[in-house]
């Protein structure tokens, strides 16, 4: 009796770590359909020449999100030529914080003149499949015929504080490796940031 309740309990801790969500470095990602700032919804599909993509989960009002815009914009102008374009997807429910909002979503935007897709992941399906825990936090995905592999996920780099004193650049790192055909050393660091709500 005591070996079948430890067998189902075993099954039920099985079934529920399968069932947390959230990709690894190696696994295959979904693509998703969010409206964009430009009231236009937009897909990884649609980037029909794109390598792969630097999805970024960020926010207006996080001043981790708020310290890294400028890195951010600075990833997309190396990296999208290069067939490698930062998506940025907003998970919070503006519900619980208004400056989240997709309205203050197109002001942020327009104020920072971001570059690149800031997309509102409106009814916080997308973030929790990724497994997006912080604003910001990162997944690098290359494409591999038509599947998009989880390449890494983490920080963007190792100063959110102090972009004169960061000294890896994580994302950067990461990119570069895949460009040059070959996997990115680091492939996981912890994401630094507020909290999805």
């Amino acid at each position: 009796m005591k070996k079948t309740i430890l067998l189902i309990a075993s099954l039920l801790l099985m079934i529920g770590t399968s069932f947390a969500g959230g990709y690894n470095v190696g696994d295959k990602a979904a693509d998703f359909k969010l409206e964009n700032i430009n009231g236009k919804y937009v897909s990884l599909s649609d980037f029909k020449d794109a390598k792969g993509f630097i999805v970024i989960f960020t926010t207006n009002h996080c001043p981790y999100a708020k310290a890294y815009e400028d890195r951010i914009i600075a990833l997309n102008n190396k990296y999208a030529p290069k067939g490698y374009p930062v998506i940025a997807i907003n998970p919070n429910n503006p519900e619980l914080n208004g400056e989240d909002s997709f309205e203050n979503m197109q002001v942020r935007a327009k104020e920072k003149r971001f570059n690149f897709p800031y997309l509102f992941d409106a009814k916080q399906t997308v973030y929790p499949e990724y497994g997006a825990t912080r604003t910001p936090h990162v997944f690098i995905l290359s494409k591999k015929g038509k599947d998009l592999i989880v390449e890494y996920i983490g920080a963007i780099d190792d100063n959110y504080d102090d972009p004169s004193a960061v000294k890896q650049k994580y994302v950067e790192n990461a990119v570069n490796a895949l460009l040059a055909g070959s996997k990115p050393e680091v492939t996981f660091t912890k994401a630094i940031g507020c909290s999805i709500h």
